[in-house]
């Protein structure tokens, strides 16, 4: 059995793709930006008059992405505590390191049920709103 999900609470996909796929008791997040849903703008950017980004918040953008994780995840009929696996994207991992572990460490516990965990850092991310973002996230979890 295999289901495509469309979740009605988190910022909608930048391409053709489900939020996610459930095949059999397992459930597949695809990448999850920081955006709001119906939003462009990316939370804890800040840009100038003409659109041009002056800095970020990772953190920001970390909670706003696992805010719209959350959201997939119970629409699907899973829950935070049942993801198995987490990959993350930075795309400045010198700059955000320290930030992304804080919020990871608070997000996911040390404790028998902490997911695997693999970090990578790419030179970019979709825009997919006003401005680049730096950090995406991929699950899987069960359900």
């Amino acid at each position: 059995m295999s289901t495509s999900i469309h979740s009605a609470r988190a910022a909608e996909p930048v391409g053709p793709y489900p939020h996610a796929r459930r095949v059999g008791n397992l459930l597949f997040l695809s990448g999850v930006g920081p955006r709001t849903r119906g939003s462009k703008v990316i939370p804890g950017s800040r840009v100038d008059a003409a659109g041009n980004l002056l800095d970020y918040d990772i953190e920001a953008e970390i909670e706003s992405c696992f805010q719209n994780v959350r959201a997939i995840l119970e629409e699907a009929g899973s829950s935070w505590d049942n993801i198995v696996d987490v990959t993350a994207f930075l795309t400045d991992m010198k700059r955000d390191w320290a930030a992304y572990n804080r919020a990871y460490a608070k997000a996911f516990p040390p404790g028998p049920a902490q997911p695997t965990r693999t970090t990578v850092e790419i030179n970019a991310l979709p825009t997919g709103g006003n401005t680049p973002i730096h950090f995406e996230i991929k699950v899987i979890a069960t359900i």
